[in-house]
């Protein structure tokens, strides 16, 4: 991670001039949907939930709704989205303990968001920075855990371990929106099978672009 410090500053300028408008691409008007949208996105595209939520969440309107849901049916309205049987039990589970224990409203803290069934760091984060504007973390998902390997600012695979280092690096002011531009720039150009180094736009400052395009000088 050598010179991650001095490079980081120079990426979150650029990325934020290229993805002004980063958000997550769940669809949800409220805490609760972005909550089982989330848990829905595990290993499935955002495009594939955001198919299938319009007409789950007319059904399911609140966390009462899904708490008392039949759970062989909501497998079957998921079931799209993959891990079916799982994501059912966690939203029925997660539902149930937000009825039982917090009024029936999604909690806007963390250590109460990871008392959900289901629910670990990456999805607690997405719910408090995209339902609450409230930064605790950085969410690690599958790009946000390949960009910091190949930017150099973490070797780890483990995304808790992914996240206090980015956290390590990445100013406070900037984790809000960190997540959803590292997604945004991993979905348009630095791509798992084999990044777009040319048309990137922090190629100059990512140690691992040389390694893809031996003509791309890294700056010091």
């Amino acid at each position: 991670m050598k010179g991650a410090k001095k490079r980081i500053g120079g990426i979150i300028k650029i990325l934020r001039k290229n993805y002004s408008h980063s958000r997550t691409a769940l669809q949800f008007e409220t805490p609760l949907q972005i909550l089982v949208s989330t848990i829905l996105s595990a290993q499935c595209t955002d495009e594939k939930v955001n198919e299938i939520i319009p007409s789950l969440f007319r059904k399911y309107r609140n966390a009462k709704d899904f708490a008392s849901a039949d759970k062989e049916k909501l497998e079957e309205e998921i079931r799209s989205t993959g891990f079916f049987r799982n994501k059912a039990r966690s939203i029925i589970n997660a539902s149930k303990k937000i009825v039982d224990d917090f009024e029936g409203v999604v909690p806007e803290k963390m250590e109460d968001l990871l008392k959900l069934p289901g629910v670990a760091r990456k999805t607690a984060n997405i719910v408090l920075s995209s339902a609450f504007r409230k930064a605790e973390g950085i969410a690690v998902d599958t790009h946000v855990r390949r960009l910091a390997q190949r930017l150099g600012l973490s070797k780890e695979k483990d995304p808790d371990k992914v996240e206090r280092d980015l956290m390590s690096f990445v100013p406070k002011k900037e984790w809000l929106d960190f997540n959803y531009m590292l997604v945004n720039h991993g979905r348009k150009v630095c791509q798992a099978r084999k990044p777009n180094c040319p048309s990137c736009v922090i190629s100059h400052l990512c140690p691992s672009a040389e390694d893809f395009y031996p003509d791309i000088k890294l700056n010091p």
